[in-house]
């Protein structure tokens, strides 16, 4: 049983969605399933055939992005945990801007930066590139993103499945440039 405050009004219910239909849009937005608080996560992962610093190097040269990769079409800023990014995406055909904060920034393990749309709590991505080794000349990137806040849900419904074709899209883009780098190394 779920209970949930909006204005006046108190809902108890046990998956039963309609009860919110009589409600204000905003108070619906809050309590439709699709819009709930839950994180929500998108991820995909590929071997590459490079080390964990070769691919590191590829990832985070921001200024070659427009040459390989086909989703985030450019990037402003250094991986530098506290700083600022400008990132450009591709989504649905469509060049969306992002100016995301970089959480974390370890070489050869671990990029991740929070973005929001708008304002924090509607609509937020925490994105995360993972470095395993596998070998010394075999990486495994996980590129995956956690996402949150009211319209999660339903923004979620419309891009999702576009996200995570783009995140394997450039993957596959990484991965061709890291084994062409290390090839010439």
């Amino acid at each position: 049983m779920l209970r949930h405050a909006c204005g006046n009004v108190f809902l108890s219910f046990v998956n039963d969605w309609s009860v919110h239909a009589s409600l204000p849009l905003w108070c619906s937005l809050i309590v439709h399933p699709y819009n709930s608080f839950v994180m929500r996560s998108i991820s995909a992962s590929i071997v590459i055939n490079a080390s964990r610093e070769t691919v590191w190097n590829v990832l985070t040269n921001f200024a070659h992005y427009p040459a390989w990769n086909p989703f985030i079409i450019s990037v402003e800023g250094r991986a530098e945990t506290g700083t600022y990014l400008k990132n450009s995406m591709l989504l649905n055909g469509k060049t969306q801007v992002f100016t995301p904060k970089v959480l974390e920034a370890m070489p050869n393990q671990t990029l991740v930066w929070l973005g929001s749309l708008w304002v924090k709590g509607l609509f937020d991505g925490r994105h995360e590139f993972v470095l395993e080794e596998i070998s010394p000349e075999q990486t495994r990137l996980v590129q995956q993103e956690f996402f949150s806040g009211v319209l999660s849900g339903f923004i979620l419904k419309m891009i999702g499945e576009a996200t995570l074709e783009n995140f394997r899209k450039m993957n596959e883009a990484l991965k061709t440039e890291a084994e062409k780098v290390a090839i010439v190394a």
